[in-house]
């Protein structure tokens, strides 16, 4: 009897999924622990594992649905592990055999061992029975006849790469290769019709590679227009000499290192900056509940990191507890675990503010969007040198711009300026950070 993969609870707040992809296909031997299917939240990717061994019999969602918690998206089949024998076992042949040498034998066995039109030993003529529902439907709709495709996948199974790779083909020639047993649907036959291809019409098709939007991807879409949407976001400029802090990181780098086992970068300063330029502006640790202010008294700093995905905010919680030894070890944990996918729920949830540091990709200006529903974010640019006048002198300095992009509706203009003021007056004088820190 089969067993239903359900897909399992999704942590806090989120409520469903997209179906990344599928690691293994229908008819496939598997073991307990094996990874089964990928599922995107707008948070992590997970994966679905074997609960023991078996066979996975069916898929029932499709790369790219959306999937509830509880759901039914698939079944698991009775099986050691080990691929299917598609031989014949001895009590068949012998059967075989004497129905053979027995005509009313052959006679009364033909009924059930007649297969369905169109279909032998369990494989349909048309390669139907060599794919998954999904993987038919996307050829149904494509016109591909199955039986003409060479499946890549697990004993000659015909896999979505197969199909979107002879796709690809027709739409380089233009539907040269399309089948003419098919009519041409019409275009207003009521059904969803394929997305269309403009490359097809000047031939360069081959030339262009359709990517399906991750689910991170889209999310991170979403929020970023409802951030622009529902927030009156404005930004402030300062700019912060970072002559001291880049003096005693030089002294202080190698010696920090060897103490604690963590990198002194410049990080641990802004964060230190930022919490003591919070606790003297406390709307700016604030969250906008309805017609109520909720000002908070803890500093959960995000720290944005970028993957292959996209960017995701993993969270330092109570910094303002933390040594810079540890909120650089923290954030470079995180930062790792973000890169590797290893990120859990309650690493991205509940940041007060944040922090983004576009200046390690060469950004020297530019305007970060608020990370709903806090009310704040801090951009960091990249260090140059530029001239500026100190005690009437011109010198060469490493300047670095600052951006805070906030809610007008939480923080008027001289507190959101005040704000920044105060980081570029604790990061220029950086042993002020032990005590407003």
């Amino acid at each position: 009897m089969a067993d239903e993969i359900h897909v399992p609870e999704l942590g806090e707040s989120v409520a469903d999924a997209t179906v990344g992809r599928w690691l293994k296909q229908e008819g496939e031997p598997v073991s307990a622990g094996d990874a089964l299917v990928e599922l995107e939240t707008d948070k992590i990717n997970f994966e679905v594992e074997a609960e023991h061994d078996g066979v996975l019999e069916s898929i029932q969602k499709a790369e790219g649905d959306t999937v509830t918690v509880g759901e039914v998206i698939g079944t698991l089949g009775e099986g050691n592990g080990s691929a299917p024998q598609p031989q014949e076992t001895g009590e068949e042949t012998s059967g075989e055999a004497a129905a053979e040498e027995t005509p009313e034998a052959e006679a009364e066995a033909e009924p059930e061992a007649q297969p369905p039109a169109g279909e032998a030993n369990g494989h349909r003529e048309d390669g139907g029975g060599r794919a998954s529902p999904s993987v038919r439907k996307l050829a149904e709709e494509y016109g591909i006849q199955l039986s003409e495709v060479e499946g890549s996948g697990s004993g000659g199974r015909i896999t979505r790469d197969d199909v979107e790779r002879l796709i690809r083909q027709q739409g380089a020639t233009s539907g040269a290769t399309s089948t003419p047993e098919k009519p041409a649907e019409p275009e207003t036959d009521g059904k969803p019709q394929p997305a269309p291809q403009p490359a097809a019409q000047n031939g360069r098709a081959d030339l262009e590679e359709r990517v399906r939007v991750s689910r991170r991807r889209q999310t991170i879409a979403q929020r970023l227009v409802e951030s622009q949407r529902t927030a009156a976001m404005l930004t402030t400029f300062n700019e912060v000499d970072m002559t001291a802090v880049m003096a005693l990181r030089k002294r202080r780098k190698e010696s920090f290192q060897e103490r604690t086992g963590a990198r002194l970068g410049f990080m641990s300063f802004f964060a230190k900056a930022a919490i003591g330029a919070l606790k003297a502006h406390p709307k700016v640790n604030a969250e906008l509940q309805g017609n109520e202010l909720v000002l908070k008294h803890y500093y959960d700093l995000g720290v944005a990191v970028s993957t292959d995905e996209g960017l995701v905010v993993p969270v330092v919680r109570d910094a303002d507890r933390k040594s810079f030894a540890e909120i650089e070890g923290g954030i470079a944990d995180l930062a790792v675990k973000a890169r590797e996918g290893k990120l859990k729920l309650e690493d991205l949830t509940g940041g007060t503010f944040t922090i983004t540091n576009g200046g390690i990709f060469g950004s020297l200006l530019s305007t970060p969007i608020l990370t709903m529903p806090q009310v704040a974010i801090l951009g960091m640019h990249k260090i140059q040198d530029r001239p500026v006048v100190v005690d009437g002198a011109v010198e060469v300095r490493p300047m670095m711009y600052l951006a805070l992009s906030y809610d007008h509706r939480v923080i008027d203009g001289a507190e959101a300026v005040g704000f920044l003021v105060r980081i570029k007056e604790l990061i220029e004088d950086p042993e002020s950070l032990l005590l407003e820190g």
